[in-house]
């Protein structure tokens, strides 16, 4: 089913629409090199494969697993002798390019310096870290995107009825193609890999379905709709269950919803909102970590992803638990959507601009830094919430430590009188 010309291609829109570099490689005719990143099963053996196609140029496909420096060295020549004799040029495709060491990746520096091949190298690692700088720099970078739904359904559609596929063989009912779709996780290959091995098992004159497919591929099918009640109801219960610090029934949910083809993305900000929601203060690397996940997802991808976010998951769940950040950052929202605002005090405006001075903005400023401790009494906050308390620190995690360190600062900080007022109503 591999498509045989760039209008067959499913999917990577943005890299195959008119003006780009592959339509120009393609139309065009001319030498150029190409790095193609992206996650597995996303097009770009494909890609490479039919650009020689369709320029007719001579292909060369290298695996950087199983060949080496001595193929490459001769297949650059046998493209230098083929260009010099006959004008034909070479199309050299490396497969997973970033298994190459740093010498076997200087290997292939004059060809393309050279143009004597057009080079298209295919990564699923990051190539800024993985490719070395001058075949980095001297190669135009293309990062293709997992496959869509539409897309697999489309690649789907396509295998059933077309004459290299299964021609019409077999069906596919609705829910079986759902299941697929999620199964494959934006992933063309292991799509088609996966509805050939249901058209295998499934019995004579009856379509594959959710049964079949299950029993095809040994996965079974997690209802989870990604629209609708099982997608609130499951996220719900993952982030209570890291709230109530139950780890085990979190990861179960995690694994649920990485299972049913949700989008890891959402679970990662999911655990970025959570990490300041429920914990906040009580342990401050656990946003760090969440972070960490999030950024994890977008660089490595599912499977392998799926630790990661499991690393985070069982940090927050065991980490101490606080709600006093969200608490005092939503009390100062209310009392601002209450009016409780007030002219910022002049010793705190601006005084950098000329003629600040003369309507008195920054008179009386207090500079922290020249006082013990690094706090001096003076007024910050409006008239209107003057005083005001919005953060209140529990005694859980490092939290507790804070307890202290903000009573010290609001002893200093506060008038004489003590005056001091709570913030709204504490949420529950």
């Amino acid at each position: 089913m591999r498509p045989r010309g760039l209008d067959e291609v499913v999917g990577q829109g943005h890299l195959l629409g008119p003006g780009t570099p592959i339509r120009q490689l393609v139309e065009r005719d001319v030498p150029m090199s190409l790095l193609l990143w992206g996650p597995p099963g996303t097009g770009k053996t494909t890609l490479a494969t039919v650009v020689s196609r369709v320029t007719e140029r001579r292909f060369v496909e290298i695996s950087a697993v199983s060949d080496g420096v001595k193929r490459v060295r001769a297949e650059i020549d046998l493209a230098r002798r083929e260009l010099g004799m006959s004008g034909r040029q070479t199309v050299l495709f490396v497969d997973e390019v970033h298994r190459f060491n740093k010498a076997q990746q200087d290997a292939l520096l004059p060809a393309v310096e050279n143009r004597w091949v057009s080079f298209i190298g295919a990564t699923t690692e990051n190539p800024f870290f993985s490719v070395i700088s001058p075949l980095l720099s001297r190669s135009l970078l293309l990062t293709l995107e997992p496959l869509g739904e539409d897309d697999l359904r489309e690649v789907i559609r396509r295998a059933l009825a077309d004459e290299r596929g299964l021609n019409g063989a077999v069906a596919l009912d609705a829910a079986a193609e759902d299941h697929l779709v999620r199964l494959a996780g934006g992933d063309a290959r292991r799509t088609l890999t996966y509805l050939e091995a249901a058209a295998l098992v499934a019995p004579e004159g009856a379509p594959i379905d959710v049964d079949v497919l299950e029993k095809a591929v040994d996965r079974a099918a997690v209802r989870y709709d990604r629209e609708g009640d099982q997608h609130y109801d499951v996220t719900s219960a993952f982030i209570k269950s890291i709230r109530g610090s139950d780890v085990d029934a979190a990861l179960h949910y995690l694994a649920r919803m990485i299972e049913a083809g949700e989008d890891p993305r959402f679970i990662a900000r999911r655990l970025i909102v959570h990490a300041s929601e429920d914990i906040g203060m009580a342990d401050p690397t656990a946003l760090q970590t969440a972070v960490a996940a999030a950024q994890a997802v977008e660089f490595v991808g599912l499977p392998e992803a799926r630790i990661n976010l499991a690393q985070a998951v069982v940090h927050l769940a065991l980490a101490p638990k606080s709600n006093a950040v969200i608490t005092a950052v939503d009390e100062a929202i209310g009392d601002v959507r209450k009016g409780l605002v007030g002219p910022v005090p002049g010793h705190l405006r601006d005084a950098h601009y000329a003629g600040a001075a003369r309507v008195g903005h920054g008179k009386g400023y207090l500079y922290a830094h020249n006082h013990p401790g690094g706090v001096v009494r003076q007024q910050y906050a409006p008239d209107a919430v003057h005083g005001r308390e919005y953060y209140r620190p529990t005694t859980y995690g490092a939290e507790a430590r804070f307890t202290e360190v903000l009573a010290r600062i609001r002893s200093v900080l506060r008038p004489p009188d003590g005056r001091r007022r709570e913030g709204g109503a504490k949420k529950g």
